[in-house]
């Protein structure tokens, strides 16, 4: 599954590479058996041990690409260990998962996976998880960092990652903030505890911003009043960066990892970053799919802000992650930095 900066992180690996994470709950073969018959009918379990290939794509939950007895593909996705210490807004995202991609096939005919199996009662394994179809198809953010599409090519499916974004942003909540459980009557309300649980897990955790975390709050606080513009809660995906699009004969085959999505701004999507962070891409494809012209000045305040809640969680999460690297950790400093002196006008 995706998380937060880390789909902008796929341009920096390697199609093959299973990332190191302490959030992942791999199993044994002879778990993954018992998962397969509960899910599928023992019938279906496969013989010998070469069934199973863990997909190394995402930097939370693990994913297995598994061959059935009849020789179907089929994905499992398996939630971290109930005991491993998460960020705030991570806790449950599976089945924050499995309520997005409901809405999704209720309301829009926007390509996600369909939903084979779900186990929430941790009986073989001390997590969720889940299983659905194999998606046939090529990953559009590989595809990117391999060089593997033409601009033309890159062009066109962006436009189409836009217009399927609008398509998604049109589904109306009835709060601001979580899909499940209660939620909030104004989106300033949902986003600002949204950022200061962020920076609460940053302090928590001991993790350098190179900034007084107390400066980021006083940013927050000059720009939190353009949050009231936003006043209907829009379903938002937040993470749909290219490396969560799987891309068939030049058209979007499935979207994927819908475990951070929620009730908010639409300007807040992965989509409208380069706006702020032209090191990541250009926008111009998305936008013009999207049906989004240039933002007025209110609207580029908000996106600051959006800006701003995303290189926290990414200069935040390595920590919780337990990388040994520290790349992005650097880098996040690094666009933080820039951020607070260039744009919100702070000496460090």
């Amino acid at each position: 599954g995706g998380r937060g900066g880390e789909g902008m992180r796929g341009r920096a690996r390697t199609r093959s590479r299973t990332v190191g994470s302490v959030t992942k709950s791999r199993q044994s073969v002879d778990t993954l058996r018992a998962m397969i018959a509960r899910a599928y009918g023992a019938d279906l379990v496969p013989e010998g041990e070469d069934f199973v290939t863990e997909l190394g794509h995402g930097w939370f939950n693990v994913a297995y690409r598994l061959r059935l007895r009849d020789g179907r593909d089929v994905v499992m996705k398996i939630a971290p260990p109930s005991d491993i210490a998460v960020m705030t807004y991570e806790h449950e995202m599976m089945r924050n998962e499995l309520a997005a991609i409901a809405l999704v096939h209720e309301h829009t005919v926007v390509p996600v996976p369909r939903i084979d199996y779900v186990d929430l009662t941790h009986e073989l394994c001390n997590a969720d998880w889940f299983t659905m179809p194999f998606i046939d198809g090529d990953n559009f953010g590989i595809l990117v960092e391999h060089h593997e599409v033409s601009e033309s090519d890159a062009v066109a499916l962006n436009e189409q990652l836009g217009a399927a974004n609008r398509e998604l942003n049109e589904i109306v909540g009835a709060h601001f903030g979580p899909l499940r459980g209660r939620g909030y009557a104004t989106w300033r309300e949902a986003f600002t505890r949204m950022i200061e649980d962020v920076l609460q897990n940053g302090e928590r955790a001991g993790v350098d911003l190179g900034w007084p975390y107390d400066t980021v709050r006083e940013v927050i606080r000059e720009y939190e009043d353009e949050l009231d513009a936003v006043t209907e809660p829009r379903f938002v995906e937040w993470d749909l960066w290219s490396s969560n699009v799987m891309v068939r004969d030049g058209s979007i085959a499935a979207i994927i990892d819908h475990e951070r999505a929620f009730y908010g701004d639409p300007l807040i999507e992965a989509g409208f970053v380069c706006i702020d962070l032209p090191m990541f891409g250009d926008a111009t494809a998305f936008m013009r799919g999207y049906g989004q012209g240039a933002l007025t000045d209110s609207e580029r305040r908000r996106r600051l802000l959006y800006t701003l809640y995303l290189i926290l969680i990414m200069a935040i999460e390595p920590k919780y992650r337990g990388h040994q690297d520290t790349q992005q950790y650097d880098m996040a400093r690094a666009v933080l930095a820039g951020l607070m002196t260039g744009r919100f006008g702070r000496t460090a």
